[in-house]
């Protein structure tokens, strides 16, 4: 298949795909000569308001690019940190095992993204976020995980507290 056509295809399936929070870059810092950055960006949960994720995603430059080969892919390398910044207000959260992805960006052109999942763990009352990738033929080990513990904490459940 020609790369046009990989690329419709990742784009329709993209508009399919669940809306997940934006993400906003507060933070870029160059790392070597070649032009590679690390960047920060902080991530709202879209159904948690008064929480912030910090991830951070290394960002290959063209020279890398031309110079390395692997022209379409950025590095699985990533950390998340979360915390309170606001009233916690709980929305329609998942409470399954699994979670639900809050947040996802390309690393490449189809194939990789970077994830962020929450997940409720009730017998802690504590949100936690997993950061991760996700790839079509062979899953990343390189993961990261970040907590928000809600005991002890005023916090407004609009569908009311799971029991």
């Amino acid at each position: 298949m020609s790369l046009i056509l990989h690329a419709a295809i990742a784009a329709s399936l993209l508009a399919l795909a669940p809306v997940s929070a934006s993400a906003e870059i507060v933070g870029k810092v160059g790392v070597d000569w070649t032009g590679n950055d690390i960047l920060v960006d902080a991530v709202p949960d879209p159904e948690v308001s008064g929480v912030t994720c910090h991830v951070t995603y290394f960002d290959r430059s063209v020279i890398d690019r031309l110079k390395n080969g692997n022209w379409f892919e950025d590095p699985s390398n990533n950390s998340i940190a979360c915390r309170q910044t606001g009233p916690i207000e709980i929305g329609n959260i998942s409470l399954s095992e699994g979670g639900e992805e809050v947040f996802r960006a390309g690393l490449s052109l189809i194939w990789k993204k970077l994830v962020v999942n929450r997940i409720y763990d009730k017998k802690n009352d504590t949100l936690i976020y997993l950061i991760h990738s996700r790839e079509l033929t062979d899953g990343s080990a390189k993961m990261a995980i970040s907590t928000i513990p809600l005991f002890g904490q005023n916090v407004t459940w609009k569908n009311g507290k799971p029991e």
